[in-house]
């Protein structure tokens, strides 16, 4: 018997990995007639220490966000998926997509890159992947491969211009 996911979260943060993860996950939602979840964290730790903080930033990172998440949906859309949608939440990277979104939309596979954030960042906070990894409740696919299933280098940022397609 064949595992067969119903609904996939693909995490979403604007890194050249997470847009691998995504085109990816578009094929796994197709072969398995699933839902698809887009997931952006605003990261509330980035503004702690801001010390003029005001909720105009917030505004506009989630503004921002609203327009990369749909032009993402209409990605999968084009691709022809049916169930697809989106959500931005506020908090920790780790444990939202970990803990809370998992449990709130009943995920069965979790898609994540290899890696988002730069070396520092890693060892300064942890490594999101690691930690989704470690703690969600279901499976987890950490994306390593291009859509022609060669490494993903973090110094190769341009995905439009692979020939994935």
């Amino acid at each position: 018997m064949l595992q067969q996911y119903k609904h996939i979260l693909v995490a979403v943060d604007g890194s050249y990995e997470a847009e691998i993860a995504f085109k990816k996950a578009i094929a796994v939602a197709q072969r398995n007639d699933a839902e698809l979840l887009l997931v952006h964290i605003v990261d509330t730790r980035a503004f702690q220490n801001v010390s003029s903080f005001d909720s105009a930033m917030v505004e506009q990172v989630t503004a921002a966000a609203k327009k990369t998440m749909a032009d993402y949906v209409q990605t999968a859309q084009d691709a022809g998926l049916q169930d697809v949608s989106y959500t931005i939440e506020y908090g920790a990277p780790k444990t939202v997509i970990a803990r809370d979104i998992p449990k709130e939309r009943q995920i069965d596979l979790i898609m994540i890159g290899a890696t988002g954030l730069n070396a520092v960042e890693r060892l300064l906070i942890g490594s999101v992947t690691a930690y989704v990894t470690r703690e969600a409740p279901c499976d987890v696919l950490v994306v390593r491969t291009d859509l022609a299933n060669k490494p993903v280098l973090a110094t190769t940022k341009q995905p439009s211009q692979d020939n994935e397609e």
